[in-house]
Parts: structure tokens; sequence; C-alpha cells
């Protein structure tokens, strides 16, 4: 009869009751083996095994980077007005709108959540300063520079209302994914005075 496991907790555990169910505040690795392993520079520059093992530990604990708020209204920004001159010069009405909904597509994917709730209001602001930078420049030289911007504008924005709209759901919708509710209640907390 194999013996019999005591109730209590391992060594080194909490009981049950205690534990944080995962809501410890986690080390790095790298920091955990530095503590652990105080020689770790003093070995790896004798032994050039140890070396590569640290390095591809290194690697496997690398984490993409990400963009902050203001860069993704940025990467929007841009795409939006390449597409645009795209669209002028390819004479492709839908091109604006195909590359505002990638950046929509790219900027909610890969902003960092923390700014996820300045990125969320941004996308029809973005197009819409891309759209007039755009038409500025393809306005210049006519003599009702005025005149030709303001139908340029009303005509890029008729075409390219449901792109709009889809890119800026989709960024919503990721958003939500990503922390945005989160986002929301620490905003709610930091206006009632509760942070």
């Amino acid at each position: 009869m194999p013996p019999r496991k005591s109730d209590g907790p391992e060594p080194g555990q909490a009981p049950y009751f205690v534990r944080s169910n995962g809501r410890r505040r986690e080390v790095p690795s790298a920091d955990r083996t530095a503590r652990s392993h105080p020689n770790t520079n003093k070995t790896s520059r004798s032994h050039p095994n140890t070396a590569g093992a640290a390095r591809s530990a290194g690697a496997a604990s690398w984490t993409p980077p990400r963009l902050t708020g203001r860069g993704g209204v940025l990467l929007i920004v841009v795409f939006s007005f390449a597409g645009t001159m795209l669209a002028h010069l390819t004479a492709t009405p839908a091109a604006p709108g195909l590359a505002f909904t990638l950046a929509c597509l790219i900027t909610a994917a890969v902003v960092r959540p923390s700014d996820l709730l300045s990125l969320s209001v941004s996308p029809p602001i973005a197009y819409f300063v891309a759209v007039v930078a755009a038409e500025s420049l393809l306005a210049l030289g006519n003599e009702g520079f005025a005149r030709v911007l303001i139908l340029g504008l009303a005509s890029r924005l008729a075409e390219v209302a449901p792109w709009l709209f889809l890119g800026t759901a989709l960024v919503l919708v990721i958003s939500v994914f990503r922390g945005l509710p989160g986002n929301l209640r620490n905003l709610g907390d930091e206006l009632n005075g509760r942070k």
C-alpha cells in the first residue's frame, strides 16, 4: 500500500485559504536567475556553452514591442494619408478605406493595453486629419483652393464612410477583448477620487 499523503499543505506552501490564487507579484525569470546565481556572468565568460544557454533563455522571454497610443494614432494617419494619395493616383476609391481599416486592425492589436482608451476614440479624428492633409496637398495650385478642398473632402468622406464605421468598430471590439473595460473602470475611479 503506498504511503498516504497528509491533508496539510506541502512544505513551503501556504494553506489553500491563505494563497493568493495567482495574484502574487511575479519576478521576471532573468531577475530570479540573477538572484539565485549571482556568479552567472563570471561563468558565462569562462564557458561558452553557458553563454549560449543564457542567450536562449533571454530569447524565450522576449516579448514584442508595443505601440503607444500616440504611435497608434500616427500609424492610422500615415496609412490613411497614403491610401488617399494612392486613390488619387490610381483612381481606386476603395484604397483609403482599405488602408484605414488595415491600420485600425494593426493598431488595435499592437498598442499597449494601458493606451486602449485613447486609441478607441481616435480613429475618426485621425482619418479626418489625414484626409485634410492629403486633400490640401492635392488642391495646391488650383485657382479656387478652398472650393477644391471642400469638394474633395466631401467626396472623400462620403466614399469612405462605411470603411470609417468598420475600422472604428474593429478597434472597439478588439480593444474590449484586450482590456478596454478595465481602462474605463480605472478612469471612473480616478474621476471619482477613489484612486
